[in-house]
């Protein structure tokens, strides 16, 4: 069992102090919160419920890969796939130089900070088993809390576009996080398309499964 240290407290009570200053809020139950701060919550749980070993530096990369993303708005670079790529790359560098700060000042050392860098800009994917974990948890609750928002933002787009985005997830998970996203209750709408998309990505998912770290 997982047994906290002062300092990971300490570094985890810090990156949600940061996502509580998020202006956009969520309704959950019955309270309105800070988005960022919920999110962060859901990446902690799924990761416990689906890597109850990780490491602490896995859990503070999992708890703080959004933090403060409302520093940068999407609406700051162009729209399309290249101005969406650099928005994220912009948003990982945020993140990591946000919690690598937290990480020094209660006491961690430079490799820590380093490696929770890495995972935090998702380096290593495929190769490095941490990175694999944190790629499948951010891509289950993307589908299990976030699917629904995204589907409704989106609702212009036919079914074979949803379904080529979700396949596109699924080729950046492992066999583990295929299995989490498909034993999750969603909706029956929601859940015929992440089916039609394992069904249809079934041969490059079994080739990926083949070479798969976890």
């Amino acid at each position: 069992m997982f047994e906290p240290t002062q300092r990971f407290a300490a570094v985890i009570a810090d990156i949600d102090a940061a996502n509580s200053h998020d202006p956009r809020t969520i309704e959950q139950a019955g309270a309105t919160r800070p988005y960022e701060v919920v999110y962060a919550e859901r990446m902690t749980r799924r990761l416990e419920m689906m890597y109850p070993d990780a490491s602490e530096l896995l859990r503070i990369a999992a708890r703080g890969q959004h933090i403060r993303r409302f520093d940068i708005p999407r609406t700051r670079y162009a729209q399309g796939r290249d101005g969406y790529n650099e928005w994220r790359r912009a948003c990982r560098e945020h993140h990591a130089a946000l919690i690598g700060s937290i990480m020094h000042r209660h006491g961690y050392d430079s490799r820590d900070i380093a490696h929770v860098a890495k995972l935090v800009r998702k380096e290593h994917l495929k190769k490095d088993k941490e990175s694999q974990a944190l790629e499948n948890v951010v891509d289950v609750v993307f589908l299990e809390h976030y699917f629904e928002e995204f589907h409704d933002k989106y609702r212009h787009y036919d079914d074979a576009k949803i379904i080529d985005i979700i396949a596109k997830t699924l080729r950046k998970m492992s066999p583990k996080g295929h299995q989490a996203a498909l034993a999750l209750d969603l909706p029956e709408p929601a859940r015929k398309l992440v089916v039609a998309a394992v069904e249809r990505e079934a041969a490059a998912l079994a080739r990926l499964a083949e070479i798969a770290i976890d």
